[in-house]
C-alpha cells in the first residue's frame, strides 16, 4: 500500500522476543534490564494473524528480529506459519548467529531466505568485550553454515568510535572469500547508544579505503533495504552502507514494525503507532484492525527525527 507520502509499504520488521543472550554495549546495559511479562508478548497466532492482515494490505518481505529471535522456543516453527502466509514472498532473520548455528538448514525448510548474522568484531577479544561473554567464532561457524547450505546470507556490524574502529577493515574482509555482504550499519542514538559515539557512514567508508583500497560501486540487488554497497578488488563479496542520520533515507522508507509486545511502530524513532495487541485480543474482527493497520501505515511520519525527537525504548524492547 501506499503511505500519505506515496512511499510503498511492502516491508514489516517483526520482533517476537525482547529477550537475548548476548548484551551488546549499544543495545542492552551492563546490569542487565527488566524484561516484558511473558503474557504481553505476541503469541505465535497472534502474529501470524498480524502478518496475514499485513499480507492484505500488500506487505510482502518479513524480517524477523529480537532481542535474539533464535532465542523464542518454537522460532522456526514461527517462521514456517508466515512463509506459508498467502501473498507474503520472502521471510528474513536477524540474528547474532550463536543459536542458529547447526540449524540453518532446519530454518531453510521451515522457509527462511536470507539471514542477517551480526558480528561487530572479529577479533575474539574484542567481540566478547562488546557482546559481553559472546564466541565470535560461534558466529562466524553460523555464517559459514549458511553460506555453505546456500542461504542468502549478510554480516550486521556498528561502528562505535573508540569500541571497534580498529576492527572494521577485518569485520569487511568476512566478504573477501565469501559471496556476502558486508554491511556497517551506523549506530543510532536509540537506549543505551546514546551514551556512545557513532562513525558516519562516508568516515567508514574512508577508513575501509584506507585498509583494502578503492571501492568500486555494486549495483547487485542484496535485500529490500537502504544499503549502498560497494566492492573492493578481489573481494567476492561487497560492503554496504547505511547512514541512517548521515545520508537519511526517510523519503524512501518502506518498512514499518511490530514489537513482541505488540505495537505497531511506523518508524524506529517514533513512538506513536497502533497497539495492535489491543485490538487483536479484544476480539475485534479482522476487516476492523486491518481497516486500523491501514490507516496507521498510511500516517506513517515523513522522517524519523533522529536528535528533534525519541522513545525510551531500548532496542531490544522495539526490535533491532
Amino acid at each position: 500500500m501506499l503511505d500519505q507520502f506515496g512511499r510503498t509499504i511492502d516491508y514489516a520488521r517483526i520482533s517476537i522476543t525482547d529477550r537475548c543472550n548476548l548484551r551488546c554495549v549499544y543495545c542492552i546495559p551492563e546490569s542487565g534490564v527488566t524484561l516484558f511479562d511473558h503474557a504481553d508478548a505476541l503469541t505465535f497466532e497472534e502474529i501470524v494473524r498480524a502478518v496475514r492482515l499485513l499480507a492484505n494490505l500488500g506487505i510482502r518481505h518479513i524480517r524477523v528480529t529480537g532481542g535474539e529471535p533464535m532465542a523464542r522456543r518454537g522460532c522456526l516453527t514461527l517462521i514456517e506459519k508466515i512463509a506459508s502466509v498467502p501473498g507474503i514472498e520472502s521471510v528474513s532473520m536477524t540474528t547474532n548467529g550463536l543459536l542458529l548455528r547447526g540449524h540453518v538448514r532446519e530454518a531453510m525448510d521451515a522457509g527462511l531466505s536470507s539471514v542477517n548474522i551480526s558480528i561487530d568484531a572479529v577479533d575474539p577479544v574484542l567481540y566478547e568485550k562488546i557482546t559481553r561473554g559472546g564466541d565470535v567464532h560461534t558466529a562466524i561457524e553460523a555464517l559459514d553454515e549458511a553460506v555453505g547450505a546456500g542461504l542468502h546470507a549478510k554480516v550486521n556490524a556498528v561502528p562505535v568510535r573508540g569500541v571497534n574502529d580498529c576492527d572494521l577493515a577485518n569485520v569487511a574482509r568476512l566478504a573477501q572469500h565469501r559471496p556476502i555482504a558486508v554491511r556497517f550499519i551506523e549506530l543510532m542514538p536509540v537506549g543505551c547508544a546514546k551514551t556512545l559515539s557513532p562513525i558516519a557512514a562516508d568516515n567508514v567508508r574512508a577508513l575501509l579505503e584506507r585498509e583494502l583500497g578503492e571501492l568500486h560501486p555494486d549495483t547487485k540487488t542484496r535485500g529490500h533495504g537502504p544499503a549502498v554497497y560497494a566492492k573492493p578488488d578481489g573481494f567476492m563479496g561487497s560492503v554496504g552502507f547505511i547512514g541512517a542520520l548521515s545520508r537519511e533515507f526517510c523519503a524512501g522508507c518502506n518498512r514499518v514494525r511490530l514489537t513482541s509486545d505488540g505495537q505497531a511502530r511506523l518508524c524506529l524513532n517514533r513512538p506513536d503507532g497502533l497497539d495492535l495487541r489491543a485490538l487483536l485480543r479484544c476480539g475485534e474482527g479482522d476487516a476492523a484492525i486491518q481497516s486500523a493497520l491501514q490507516s496507521a501505515i498510511y500516517n506513517k511520519p515523513a522522517r524519523h527525527g533522529f536528535g528533534e525527537t525519541g522513545d525510551a525504548r531500548r532496542m531490544n524492547e522495539i526490535g533491532g
